[in-house]
């Protein structure tokens, strides 16, 4: 019977959600949306112009600035995914998003966050290989290698995130659609589910560990490794010029990770912290690194700071 089939779709995957934005500081909402769209409006002047200087710039189409184009794009995406219907919530304009629109935006959220790990892990190898072994530099860093590890980045984000469709489509329910959140992210949409989501859960954390946990031993590693090497340097001149192109890469870094590792563990871990404090964690990952990171390379990197204030 037709009405049947219709009344086991629906109990199976709601229409559209609702999103709360931040649940418990509704009467913050106007004010938080301010410095909300500040962020994301330099995000997007900052990313765009570094895109801009990077591409048109002759002298800048080396490795280390063709990583920081990349990181550009995935930040653009990342922020652009998810500020705008937060900023929808918070105005009020428009608190609904079908089911299939919180996957996609799922789906865009998390790859780019993946990608862009990917990319800051190439970065710290390049400052590696250039610092520890400069000789090998060209021949590794040629313009076919890093045009690989851009297809290895989008490649492993989107192998990483694509079951996790299918595992919320599999998921009942049961007609709950209000999510406490400003955007969907795979948790949040698990969590809506009148069923078991213990794989959902597992999956999210093998993941996690496997790709931007992976990614953060590494960076270690080469960072411990390129700090040994600098050491090793005759030059108190040169030591300091090693550990300056390392320090923007180590504030990118930490702005990066940090946020993102706390929201993913208190997701999993934090069910005495706030709901609250969890949403604005959940949002700063998004907004704070693509805000910042144009800012730091461009005040640490002389060349991209003359280029940039030329296009200005």
């Amino acid at each position: 019977h037709p009405t049947m089939v219709a009344l086991n779709q629906t109990s199976l995957q709601p229409a559209s959600f609702l999103l709360l934005g931040m649940a418990g500081l509704e009467d913050l909402h106007t004010w938080l949306s301010i410095p909300f769209c500040l962020m994301y409006i330099a995000a997007l002047l900052g990313n765009f112009i570094l895109l801009f200087v990077i591409v048109m710039e002759r002298s800048l189409h080396k490795p280390m600035y063709l990583f920081l184009a990349m990181l550009a794009v995935a930040d653009l995406v990342l922020s652009s995914s998810t500020v705008p219907k937060t900023l929808s919530i918070f105005w009020s304009l428009s608190k609904e998003m079908s089911f299939h629109a919180c996957l996609t935006q799922m789906f865009f959220t998390h790859v780019s966050f993946i990608a862009e790990s990917t990319i800051l892990l190439a970065m710290a190898f390049d400052r590696y290989v250039a610092i520890c072994n400069p000789l090998r530099y060209a021949m590794v860093f040629t313009h076919l290698m890093i045009a690989k590890i851009g297809l290895a980045a989008i490649a492993r984000s989107f192998c990483v995130m694509f079951p996790t469709i299918f595992l919320l489509q599999r998921l009942p329910y049961c007609g709950h659609r209000t999510m406490p959140h400003t955007y969907c992210e795979h948790m949040g949409i698990a969590r809506l589910a009148c069923a078991d989501i213990s794989i959902n859960i597992w999956y999210g954390f093998a993941t996690t560990l496997l790709s931007p946990g992976v990614d953060v031993v590494l960076i270690g590693v080469s960072y411990i490794l390129i700090l040994r090497a600098v050491f090793r340097l005759s030059s108190k001149d040169a030591q300091l010029k090693a550990v300056g192109t390392c320090s923007s890469h180590a504030c990118v870094i930490l702005m990066f990770y940090t946020p993102a590792f706390f929201s993913f563990f208190t997701h999993r871990f934090g069910h005495n912290i706030p709901h609250h404090v969890h949403i604005l964690l959940a949002n700063i990952y998004v907004l704070l690194p693509p805000m910042l990171n144009p800012i730091v390379y461009t005040m640490k990197n002389k060349l991209i700071r003359e280029k940039v204030s030329q296009v200005l």
